[in-house]
């Protein structure tokens, strides 16, 4: 078994993988004050709880978007389950040729959603990540990651609207019946929901005006992408387990 972990700016989502095949997945939000005992303590009984023995698993894979939590993190990981953890980074072979003016400024996670759409869904393919930011990211037939764009994730945008202002509450991010609103609660939600599909759909038409490649594939994952993928055509697949996947993948090619 391998247990593989997405560090990201919000949750810590972890996936134990037997083969192909995805035997659970559970989540820790992602906190700065743990110590290394406190995480290999919640990872040790998340693991029990899902009837997973620690003993059993025989790698452990990090993508991690906050470096801060990760000299704790990976002590943890030695301490308890007793397996040095491999690190998504510079080196690390993935099967994706990074061709942007620094490569070394593409973060881990997008690189793992790049191997996990490539290689599941073929290329060209536009992979977009619904997470703390939303990422679009243009892989080619090639397996080259030639493009990315990024825009605040559709909570970063609520969270600007009810805390930089005075008047208006924090409310559920969902869409609304229609975008005609008659109250401040769903004339907030239309504003978020409709506008960020809006967004999305543009952005998707234009990297692939801008790109020339045909017949490119869009692929979407991140936690309110399922409620953006329903509304927006362009979006060929929501696969909410993409990163898990991707990391799987990696490890079969650096073991």
């Amino acid at each position: 078994m391998v247990l593989v972990v997405d560090i990201g700016n919000t949750n810590i989502t972890c996936g134990v993988f037997e083969g192909d095949d995805i035997l659970t997945t559970f989540r820790l939000t992602t906190k700065l004050q743990r110590t290394s005992d406190e995480y290999g303590v919640f990872i040790c009984e998340l693991l029990r709880t899902q009837s997973i023995d620690k003993g059993q698993i025989e790698a452990v894979l990090i993508s991690s978007v906050v470096p801060n939590i990760m000299y704790s993190f990976q002590n943890g990981i030695m301490k308890y389950l007793n397996k040095k953890p491999l690190v998504i980074g510079a080196g690390t072979k993935t099967g994706i040729n990074i061709h942007t003016a620094n490569p070394k400024e593409v973060g881990p996670d997008r690189i793992v959603d790049a191997v996990g759409a490539y290689n599941l869904y073929g290329g060209p393919v536009l992979v977009i990540d619904f997470g703390t930011a939303t990422t679009y990211d243009l892989i080619t037939e090639d397996g080259a990651f030639i493009a990315g764009v990024t825009s605040p994730g559709i909570r970063i945008s609520a969270n600007a609207l009810w805390n930089d202002t005075a008047s208006l509450p924090e409310i559920e991010i969902k869409k609304p019946k229609t975008i005609l609103a008659k109250d401040t609660i769903t004339s907030m939600q239309a504003g978020l929901v409709f506008g960020y599909i809006g967004q999305t759909q543009y952005i998707i038409n234009k990297m692939k005006e801008e790109s020339g490649l045909d017949n490119i594939k869009v692929v979407a994952t991140g936690g309110l992408g399922k409620m953006i993928s329903d509304e927006v055509s362009e979006i060929d697949i929501y696969d909410p387990m993409l990163t898990l996947k991707g990391l799987n993948i990696i490890y079969k090619k650096n073991s």
